[in-house]
């Protein structure tokens, strides 16, 4: 049977006001809520897709991190995913040490095409995806904002969006493919599906037993919360307005 390995990531839930450590390197993580990254949500409903078009397939879910990340498979094997790995690590995870340890997973199984978020929205860094294609030597289509793929699973066509438009390109199989957010809507699992989720395999794997560099590329030096934005000026006319423009905001 075929797979599709899609890795997840736990992140702080967008809705939660964050505050930053004393320390300024990091924030603030006691008893705020975690949720699947919302780029990883929409890669894990488009494999459940593929598969409900007739696709056979296995649909492995993979997150790194600590023993509370397996929260957020349990959310994703609720959706419809078949089984799910933790990669159990206490440390920082930065893309660097986020592709090593996919590679390393891809390499101990067989899949036929890896569906991953373009980003995840705590660190925004967009390089994940790149970087595991790269590093196992795989084409890549990243940014997709429709997938179809061959019966045959010899290749999967994406559409991608590009400042000029839409671009569509036909990558063989096995590939690494980037999520975006018109790709489509995730689903909410539901009542049965929570309850199937808690009987499907989640194998836990120590992070130091792959063989890999955890060593973090990036290093935070320091956060700051964003600037109180000033409350808006309601202006009498035009000329109120460019002298404004000119004068206060020197765009003009």
């Amino acid at each position: 049977m075929k797979k599709i390995l899609v890795p997840i990531k736990r992140v702080p839930d967008y809705e939660v006001k964050l505050k930053v450590a004393p320390s300024g390197e990091s924030v603030i993580t006691d008893g705020i809520k975690w949720i699947v990254n919302p780029f990883d949500e929409i890669a894990v409903e488009e494999a459940l897709r593929l598969k409900e078009r007739g696709n056979e397939c296995e649909i492995v879910v993979v997150s790194i991190g600590p023993e509370g990340a397996s929260e957020q498979l349990r959310t994703a094997l609720a959706m419809g995913a078949d089984s799910a790995i933790l990669v159990k690590c206490e440390s920082a995870v930065d893309s660097h040490v986020a592709h090593e340890i996919l590679a390393q997973l891809y390499s101990q199984d067989t899949y036929s095409l890896v569906i991953m978020g373009k980003q995840s929205i705590d660190s925004d860094a967009n390089q994940t995806g790149q970087l595991l294609a790269a590093k196992l030597g795989l084409p890549q289509a990243t940014f997709a904002s429709k997938l179809e793929l061959k019966s045959d699973w010899s290749e999967v066509q994406v559409t991608r969006e590009v400042d000029g438009g839409l671009e569509t390109l036909s990558v063989s199989l096995p590939a690494v493919v980037t999520t975006d957010l018109r790709l489509n809507e995730p689903r909410y699992p539901s009542l049965p599906g929570i309850v199937k989720a808690k009987k499907k395999p989640l194998n836990i794997v120590e992070a130091s037993s792959l063989g890999v560099d955890l060593t973090p590329r990036i290093k935070i030096r320091k956060l700051e919360t964003p600037a109180v934005r000033k409350a808006g000026v309601k202006l009498g006319s035009v000329v109120e307005l460019v002298d404004k423009l000119r004068d206060e905001a020197k765009v003009l």
